[in-house]
């Protein structure tokens, strides 16, 4: 699966229907029907469900309900990690295709070549308590990545504040790195160095006028020491008591004072703050990333898993005991879908003669809590168990 799947809509069909006399021959059909030929329909792989603890018709009723909520959370989950994922990355797609992987595999050949995970998720569990593993563990995923993604957007968004203040206009950025000491008077109680920006259509109009703003200018004081699009930065001296009246007359012809103390040690240390954060921010870029690539993985699987439960479920509800129902994988070919969704349909058409209506919905006569229909909602019935498994999630849902 290329990254573009991520971002363009990639859809498999998770599906199951009953067994002829075995489940294979279903597989089989199936196969010979959509997945051969010179022009199949669509790819179609085994999806392989254990026997799972079945219980009462009750518990899997309210199972069912449970499921259909577990499953639209455990997604917005994945799709949380991955969309943080690419932020983290800044939309380097090849890097981001390199870490949305899924045990070392593509997404979509995970779901297509699917083994319930028996260390993770015991079979001898009732169906309720690996939900509620896997509940445990999304919750889990999503407060770590909450509290991780806040501690790094804090530590970026600091970064770039001190970045923007060392770039841009002259009349907002940071001027420590601009000026030297030489610049400034520091061995006088009296006199004073200020700092000028100067619009750099009127760096003329300041070189005949400065002097002659108020009284008590150094003499032939100022110096050009910067200059970017738009102003130059200049400096002046004049004596302490005339700061005052000079700021303000500079003012009125268009001459911007800025508030600046040449300090070595505040100048020192704000060059120290930005390498500091620098540092911190490469020191937790690796070990997030890593994080972010391990808990994708987890967080995907378990939202399989999930679907794997939904469909045994609903199957069970179905279908009915014993349990003898075969799910099974659906990547329509491009341009496929409408007829591959009629084929299915015809084939399996005596399931349900509900499910025959024109476009997959029901007739009104349909008994709205007729199992199964939770799969996708009333207006998606089908006649065999229906489950989509969306795979563009760095798309907004």
């Amino acid at each position: 699966m290329s990254d573009k799947s991520l971002t363009t809509e990639v859809e498999l069909w998770l599906i199951s229907a009953p067994g002829d006399k075995t489940k294979e021959q279903t597989y089989e059909k199936v196969t010979s029907a959509f997945g051969s030929g010179n022009s199949p329909l669509a790819a179609v792989n085994r999806f392989t469900i254990p026997d799972l603890k079945v219980g009462t018709l009750d518990a899997l009723m309210s199972a069912s309900d449970e499921l259909t909520k577990l499953d639209t959370y455990a997604e917005m989950v994945t799709r949380k990690v991955v969309q943080y994922t690419r932020d983290v990355l800044q939309d380097d797609n090849e890097k981001l295709h390199e870490n949305l992987k899924v045990q070392g595999q593509d997404m979509i050949v995970y779901v297509q070549n699917f083994q319930w995970d028996l260390a993770k998720y015991p079979i001898k569990q009732n169906i309720k308590n690996i939900s509620e593993v896997i509940s445990k563990q999304m919750s889990q995923i999503e407060s770590d990545l909450k509290s991780k993604a806040q501690s790094y957007n804090n530590l970026k968004s600091s970064l770039q504040s001190l970045e923007r203040k060392q770039v841009g206009s002259l009349l907002t950025r940071n001027l420590g790195d601009l000026v030297k000491r030489e610049d400034f008077v520091l061995s006088s109680e009296y006199i004073v160095t200020l700092l000028v920006v100067v619009p750099s259509a009127l760096q003329q109009d300041w070189e005949l006028k400065y002097e002659k703003l108020t009284d008590m200018i150094v003499p032939r004081s100022s110096r050009l020491i910067h200059s970017d699009n738009e102003h130059n930065l200049n400096t002046v001296s004049l004596f302490t008591r005339a700061v005052d009246e000079f700021k303000h007359k500079a003012r009125e012809s268009k001459f911007m004072v800025r508030d600046f103390l040449y300090n070595e040690e505040e100048l020192s240390k704000g060059r120290n703050d930005i390498t500091k954060l620098q540092t911190d921010k490469k020191k937790h870029y690796g070990p997030l990333v890593r994080w972010l690539k391990v808990n994708f993985s987890e967080t995907f699987q378990a939202w399989i898993h999930i679907k794997a439960i939904r469909v045994f479920v609903e199957s069970v509800l179905r279908y009915g005991l014993p349990v003898n129902f075969q799910a099974i994988t659906l990547l329509p070919q491009r341009k496929s879908s409408r007829r591959l969704r009629e084929a299915l349909r015809q084939m399996f058409a005596h399931l349900d003669s509900s499910g025959g209506v024109t476009g997959g919905g029901i007739s009104d006569a349909l008994e709205p809590n007729l199992p199964g229909l939770s799969m996708s909602g009333v207006s998606d019935y089908f006649p065999y168990v229906y489950c989509s498994i969306q795979l563009d999630l760095l798309s907004q849902r």
